[in-house]
């Protein structure tokens, strides 16, 4: 049973001093039940006991915290900003508050509200107690058939919640990917990602391991760059680096665009056939998120558990 510290800090909900967009006064609860939220509450840092670090950035730092009146604890982003100011990127953090703020789904990390100060800007996030997934997977080596596809079945579940709302991620990768309360996946960096109602971009984005052919080749792309990063990230899973990384920028770039793919003897055939589906170098020929769900390999390995649903009290009757 998940520590009563931990539990669902709805009043975190509500729209925080300053924003435009901020979260919904209306939010959604665990398995997307509404939840409507009470009186406006307006955050400042002094609302919040500071702990430990939980990680680093390029823009400032992320802590865990605990909200003095409710005593939830969550993760506090704090990003500086002039540094944001110096690399022109306060466009990305706008976009990131507006796409984030809006998704509720289970293995994605639930941003609560935001707030800042005359240099800061501070984003509330749930706290996932397990960390990243790139550093458990350092410290295993390279993870089981069994993890791995529980991993690829809340992964593409995830990212099918944000295609049907014409969000496109963008920046898959085991760095952005954290571990909540029962080593569930969820979805946390949305820095990369867009609003796409036409879902075809051209930026070249992401991480160069997972970069899609099509960026590296300067052509459009849309959601279909996901399935090619949820390929390499499976990959990197069960053998313990990505398919394609080599020492130099150039060298990777080409096997990228060759679809140089090679397994190790350790990876099994199953899994060899849900990569080999995913990782084609045209977009259209990969396979759709509801067939990765479905693939055998997944379904014979997958151990995913749901969180309780929280169901909505029956109307009382006369």
């Amino acid at each position: 049973m998940q520590n009563k510290e931990n539990r669902e800090p709805r009043a975190l909900l509500t729209q925080a001093s300053g924003s435009s967009s901020g979260a919904e006064t209306e939010s959604m609860g665990p398995g997307r039940v509404p939840v409507k939220s009470t009186s406006p509450k307006t955050f400042t840092i002094k609302d919040f006991h500071i702990g430990r670090p939980l990680g680093k950035g390029k823009f400032g730092n992320v802590y865990l915290a605990r909200e003095k009146k409710l005593k939830v604890v969550v993760a506090l982003k704090v990003l500086f900003k002039s540094q944001m100011e110096k690399e022109g990127v306060e466009h990305q953090l706008r976009r990131e508050i507006e796409i984030h703020s809006r998704l509720r789904h289970p293995n994605i990390l639930r941003f609560y509200n935001y707030f800042y100060d005359s240099s800061r800007v501070f984003l509330i996030l749930e706290y996932a107690p397990r960390g990243e997934m790139y550093k458990e997977l350092q410290r295993c080596g390279r993870f089981s058939d069994q993890r791995t596809a529980t991993f690829m079945e809340e992964i593409s579940d995830a990212l099918q919640y944000c295609h049907e709302n014409k969000v496109i991620h963008r920046d898959i990768k085991p760095e952005n990917l954290l571990l909540g309360f029962r080593g569930e996946l969820k979805i946390a960096d949305f820095g990369w990602s867009v609003h796409a109602p036409s879902l075809r971009r051209r930026t070249m984005c992401g991480t160069l391991d997972y970069l899609p052919p099509e960026m590296i080749e300067g052509h459009s792309h849309d959601e279909k760059v996901d399935l090619w990063c949820i390929g390499v990230l499976c990959y990197e899973c069960l053998v313990g680096n990505p398919p394609f990384e080599t020492a130099s920028h150039s060298e990777t770039y080409k096997r990228i665009t060759k679809v140089d793919l090679h397994f190790p003897k350790v990876v099994s055939d199953g899994a060899r056939d849900l990569i080999s589906k995913l990782l084609r170098h045209s977009p259209t020929m990969r396979l759709p998120l509801k067939s990765v769900i479905d693939h055998p390999w997944v379904k014979t390995n997958s151990r995913r558990v749901l969180p309780p649903v929280c169901q909505p009290k029956p109307a009382p009757t006369h």
